[in-house]
């Protein structure tokens, strides 16, 4: 696969691991700054703290003064376990019916997302901006001795955003801004054996640990995103942003044995991938001199997620997993107190529902329902420097994740090549980040 050397440069630390692990919902990924961590980052849309705010809506370019340069990165450590049981296959195309316990503890990566934001006041209506950040990224890989790799052991999705923005106030309640965005991803999909496979002579025709499927790729692609903030008065305001989807045909290639290949052979070919679209609506409201509270709606269209497919020289069209997924939705309420003309606190939690239901959760992104939990703090160490940490702690609902799934026919030619698989996925994420603003 031909790498863009800029994807491997700033996307070798983004968070990776399945959506359960990446913070938001699908394989979406909400951690662009330590600021908006620290208060679940509730009210993104309608919050100028800093440069950052350009990423969750230009318009709010508008607010910030001088030149302002903001840089942090955020960890992520996901402990996320599946459990379960697999029902071996036989050669006579029958189940045996002796379950075999098999689990995969662990087995999502922790990984470090780093974060860039320039911004510059033209005038006392214009302003420009600069975002270096990404808004999705995955990746899974089950162990070798699990007893479902032949649904999947692996897949990942990289991303990395350059992103300019400009942004107007066309008056004392209003304010607009659009950007740019040139996104660079790169994915892939895999699945092996997990046991012998024989034929009705008792022969052995596959060995486990074998490829059955592999395609991987990357490509560039455009998008766009508009927002706008009403400035109702001193005290309160609203926000509206919204991103457009990210189409890419990942160009690279394809292996295994699922495509009559033979072990180690390649053919040239391309995956199709959308990032979706999405919208913010957030709110701010100043209380008192101290106390502040934001919120915020999102919305994922996750439901343009339907399937992978692979277009494989000399062989063509050939689908590689049905996904199945539906839109995301996600209710974020958070809190800043002025706590000292130097310290400033932050608090937060949201709800992040799951994008896919319990029919159609799969393996190697088994995606589930989060609850968030955030606290933060800003601290002013000179007139022109302040810095920002946050902490969050993720609840992954306990969820079950069988394949195959009814009715899936990328599911269901997989068996033979390991059985099935009944189990649950549970587990908790944490994140710590912390962030540096200087004004110029």
């Amino acid at each position: 696969m031909n790498k863009n050397k800029i994807t491997l440069s700033l996307a070798a630390a983004l968070a990776l691991g399945f959506s359960a692990n990446t913070t938001a919902a699908g394989f979406q990924l909400a951690e662009y700054s330590a600021t908006g961590l620290g208060r679940a980052f509730a009210g993104e849309a309608a919050m100028a703290d800093n440069a950052s705010a350009q990423f969750r809506n230009p318009a709010l370019l508008s607010y910030l003064e001088g030149t302002q340069l903001s840089i942090g990165a955020i960890y992520v450590n996901p402990n996320v376990d599946i459990k379960g049981s697999a029902t071996p296959h036989q050669a006579n195309g029958n189940l045996t019916g002796a379950s075999v316990n098999s689990n995969a503890d662990d087995f999502a990566h922790g990984a470090v997302i780093p974060n860039f934001f320039l911004s510059h006041q033209l005038n006392d209506k214009w302003a420009v901006g600069l975002a270096l950040a990404t808004n999705y990224g995955m990746e899974t890989e089950l162990p070798g001795e699990f007893r479902g790799t032949q649904f999947g052991n692996e897949a990942m999705v990289k991303s990395v955003e350059i992103n300019p923005n400009l942004a107007y106030q066309i008056n004392d309640q209003w304010h607009i801004g659009g950007g740019v965005r040139y996104v660079l991803g790169e994915g892939h999909f895999g699945a092996v054996s997990s046991a012998d496979t024989y034929n009705a002579n008792r022969e052995l025709v596959l060995k486990k640990g074998t490829t059955l499927k592999y395609m991987e790729g990357d490509d560039t692609a455009w998008g766009w995103q508009l927002g706008t903030v009403w400035q109702i008065n001193d005290a309160h305001r609203i926000g509206l942003n919204y991103r457009s989807a990210v189409d890419f045909t990942l160009e690279g290639h394809a292996e295994g044995a699922a495509f009559r290949l033979k072990p180690g052979q390649q053919l040239p070919g391309s995956m199709d991938l959308t990032l979706p679209a999405t919208a913010e609506l957030s709110s701010f409201h100043q209380l008192s001199d101290k106390l502040a509270i934001h919120a915020s709606f999102n919305w994922t269209d996750w439901s343009s997620f339907d399937k992978l497919s692979a277009d494989i020289n000399s062989i063509g069209l050939v689908d590689i997993k049905e996904e199945n997924w539906e839109d995301n939705y996600r209710l974020a309420v958070g809190t800043t107190y002025q706590l000292n003309n130097k310290t400033v606190l932050r608090g937060g939690v949201a709800y992040d529902t799951s994008a896919v239901n319990d029919t159609n959760r799969t393996l190697t992104i088994p995606e589930t329902d989060r609850l968030w939990l955030s606290t933060g703090v800003g601290y002013q160490w000179s007139e022109r420097l302040t810095m920002d940490a946050g902490f969050t702690y993720i609840f992954a609902e306990e969820a079950p994740v069988n394949e195959p799934r009814n009715g899936i026919a990328s599911d269901a030619s997989s068996v033979p090549f390991g059985g099935t698989y009944q189990g649950n996925i549970q587990g908790n994420i944490w994140l710590v980040g912390i962030q540096a603003n200087y004004r110029f």
